[in-house]
């Protein structure tokens, strides 16, 4: 990782709507490379937040559930995009397990929330069953699928990503 500093302060809110914890940990890896590179970094909950005038960036992301985000990621992105029209935004969803990944769809709510956000990416990864944390209903589901248990994030592409955010951020600051 670099430890590059910005130009100028750039203030950027990382969340993640997360049932069982893993794509709360994929937010704070991005986290931690933004502010490695500098950035003035906020990782809060989707719910946490009521206000994102503050921020001059969100990567916003969500846990995925029969092909739909969250609520509270969605209400979150609802607000992000009622936001100013000069905030970048990046969106992630977290989801597909196994090797390779499954679903290969994207997520049912993506194309509407990449619209709504004016999002400048979307990414899908790989997500993590660990089915001692299901409840009844969801480990149904887990067995009904097949879907198998394991940790399927690629923390390298994550992190790569996260550093192409701190670069497109940093072309932004460099254009003022």
């Amino acid at each position: 990782m670099d430890n590059q500093e910005p130009a100028s302060p750039t203030r950027v809110l990382v969340a993640a709507g997360s049932k069982h914890g893993a794509t709360d940990e994929i937010a704070r890896r991005i986290a931690s490379v933004l502010t490695a590179r500098g950035y003035d970094v906020a990782n809060s909950a989707p719910e946490q937040v009521d206000d994102v005038s503050g921020y001059d960036a969100v990567v916003l992301g969500s846990a995925v559930y029969a092909g739909h985000w969250v609520a509270e990621a969605k209400a979150l992105a609802d607000l992000v995009a009622e936001a100013s029209p000069g905030m970048h935004v990046w969106l992630f969803s977290s989801g597909p397990i196994g090797d390779p990944p499954k679903p290969e769809e994207e997520p049912v709510d993506a194309a509407g929330l990449v619209e709504a956000t004016s999002a400048r990416d979307h990414r899908v990864f790989a997500g993590k069953i660990d089915k001692s944390k299901l409840n009844f209903g969801e480990k149904a589901i887990v067995m009904a699928l097949r879907a198998p248990e394991g940790d399927f994030r690629d923390w390298e592409q994550i992190e790569g990503w996260a550093n192409e955010i701190a670069e497109s951020l940093e072309r932004k600051v460099s254009e003022t």
